[in-house]
């Protein structure tokens, strides 16, 4: 297995096992603690969190067909980084109460459109 194949699919199962226990972390053990707003708020960081830990999958996936696209890189690097910015944002502002966290979620939110963008290219350019 091509090494970018196997370091994207590891770091995709770890961010999909991730979710499911900051799922059930947030539907159980911080229901009555949390207000509906900022469960909610939680809640966007677990959807988009989920969704991204799959991108990363499929990532791993292509890369089995083109492993030295240094775009596919980029973009796989690009949703970790959107992860983080978006969805660790959420999470710690909904826990914590710290609304200037809100400021870094858009950026996660552009990491996320541009790595998606750049796995578009890395597929348009793989022969």
């Amino acid at each position: 297995m091509p090494p970018t194949s196997k370091l994207f699919l590891i770091l995709g199962g770890i961010n999909a096992a991730l979710v499911v226990m900051l799922g059930a972390f947030g539907a159980h053990g911080l229901k009555a603690k949390l207000t509906a707003e900022m469960l909610a708020v939680y809640q966007t960081g677990v959807h988009y969190h989920l969704f991204h830990a799959l991108g990363l999958l499929a990532i791993g996936i292509v890369a089995t067909q083109i492993a030295d696209s240094v775009w596919l890189k980029w973009s796989g690097w690009l949703i970790l980084l959107g992860i983080i910015l978006f969805s660790g944002s959420l999470y710690v502002l909904s826990v914590s109460g710290l609304r200037w966290l809100g400021m870094v979620t858009p950026f996660g939110g552009v990491a996320f459109i541009a790595a998606w963008i750049v796995f578009v290219i890395a597929i348009v350019k793989s022969t």
